[in-house]
């Protein structure tokens, strides 16, 4: 494990200290610490005006209560978030998630991973996160409605399109999205498209916003693996989640040319070495909402269902993260490993732990770090930005476009960082080091705010 430097070890105890128990958070800043010591031994001035300390601490954290009322005429309390981490570059921006497991603690660590994320794009906005400990699963159509309503009164107070710029996440698609823009409108009495991204098409939503993230880390692993003249033509692939992330992962790959063979969901693994069905496992998780379990029924063949394993178990030559934080750990890292694994990219926010990270840089396999191979997201949410504000809509194929040509300058900014550091080939401290320097930066020109 990579040691803090000392110059920076009070910083993080004073983090620990100050945010007891968000142990999310505590994982994302004292791996960026990790990092950017070797900054601070270059560039000084850094360590002047509490600057690191002031990129730690969040610019402002809103908590609020989220009541609605279920089908049964019942009053249900949710807690809503928004964590406004850090505006040096542009308004904030980051998305709302919606899932049991939210507390202010994840919310910061996403929030504070966003805010280097978004700086790595080149691109002019700010970090931030927010969502509800809300569990969409097994809720009608019109209590989603309503929860959505009752959670944009209270946070419209807090963004707009200058400000604050939300988008989707766990549990918040299209749908959700369409639920808050349509709040948020009647409660300000604006057409503001601008004010939220991941919108429909008929409000101002850009085409490609869907399939970004997931299309975004399949570039991003590709450029790396073209690096080292490996090329994905038959390739084994294997995605956690089944998901907007996971399904365009999927897409990008086999049209790539490689062969996914397993996807999951949190109930278990499909699996089939002949490749999966990517239509079907479509249907089932977009059009049906069902488990990935039901793949297998409809499919047959070779299909094979396994319930509560781990996905990792079976070998590939490349593995995409893109469910959840902290689902890949070490004793999975070693399986795949063992199993000759080439390349990990993580689709998710810091989806592999410490100690799978150390094994994988440890064992030679090329690693993607979410900050940067996940940044197509946010990256077309901003492009989605520039058309509302221009009035303008681009084509599929001119999004999708300029999202190749940002991954694969953020896979650049990674690499050439990293080698300027003395750790060629780490992307982990390359995109930390990168995105720390782009946010010092446009903080030191601002002077202490």
């Amino acid at each position: 494990m990579v040691n803090v430097d000392e110059k920076l070890e009070p910083i993080l105890n004073d983090v620990l200290r100050r945010n007891a128990g968000e142990h999310e958070f505590h994982q994302a800043v004292r791996e960026v610490l990790e990092s950017v010591g070797r900054v601070i031994a270059k560039r000084p001035h850094y360590a002047r005006n509490a600057l690191i300390e002031r990129i730690c601490e969040p610019e402002r954290q809103i908590i609020f209560r989220v009541p609605w009322i279920d089908d049964h005429g019942q009053v249900q309390i949710n807690r809503g978030f928004r964590v406004q981490f850090n505006s040096a570059l542009g308004p904030y921006k980051g998305g709302i998630r919606f899932h049991p497991s939210v507390n202010v603690g994840i919310i910061k660590f996403l929030g504070f991973e966003q805010t280097f994320k978004n700086a790595l794009t080149g691109l002019p906005i700010g970090g931030a996160k927010g969502g509800s400990d809300f569990n969409p699963r097994g809720r009608s159509e019109t209590e989603i409605m309503r929860f959505c309503q009752s959670f944009m009164t209270e946070l419209h107070r807090h963004i707009g399109e200058y400000v604050d710029v939300p988008a989707g996440d766990i549990g918040v698609g299209g749908r959700e999205i369409g639920y808050m823009f349509g709040q948020y409108k009647r409660l300000t009495n604006r057409y503001e498209a601008g004010v939220l991204t991941g919108k429909a098409l008929f409000h101002g939503g850009s085409r490609a916003r869907k399939e970004a993230t997931g299309y975004g880390a399949a570039y991003f692993v590709r450029r790396m693996m073209q690096i080292k003249g490996l090329d994905l033509e038959g390739r084994k692939v294997v995605v956690s989640g089944s998901g907007n992330v996971a399904i365009y992962t999927m897409e990008k790959f086999i049209e790539f040319g490689a062969k996914v063979i397993a996807c999951s969901d949190s109930n278990g693994f499909v699996y089939d070495e002949n490749g999966l069905d990517l239509d079907l496992i479509k249907e089932i998780k977009e059009v049906r909402r069902e488990r990935i379990s039901t793949y297998v029924l409809r499919k047959g063949g070779s299909a094979r269902y396994k319930e509560a394993g781990s996905i990792w178990t079976v070998p590939c030559d490349v593995a995409m993260p893109s469910a959840t934080q902290n689902e890949l750990t070490g004793k999975d890292a070693k399986m795949l490993i063992e199993n000759g694994v080439l390349a990990v990219g993580e689709g998710a926010n810091m989806p592999s732990t410490p100690d799978a990270v150390r094994l994988f840089q440890e064992a030679g396999v090329l690693f993607a770090p979410g900050k940067a191979a996940n940044a197509g997201g946010v990256a077309t949410s901003a492009l989605e930005m520039q058309q509302n504000a221009s009035r303008d809509s681009w084509t599929f194929e001119k999004t999708e476009n300029r999202l190749a040509g940002i991954m694969d300058n953020i896979h650049d900014l990674c690499a050439a960082t990293a080698d300027e550091y003395g750790a060629p080939g780490d992307y982990v401290l390359g995109a930390n080091i990168a995105g720390f320097v782009r946010v010092a930066e446009a903080m030191d020109a601002l002077g202490v705010t």
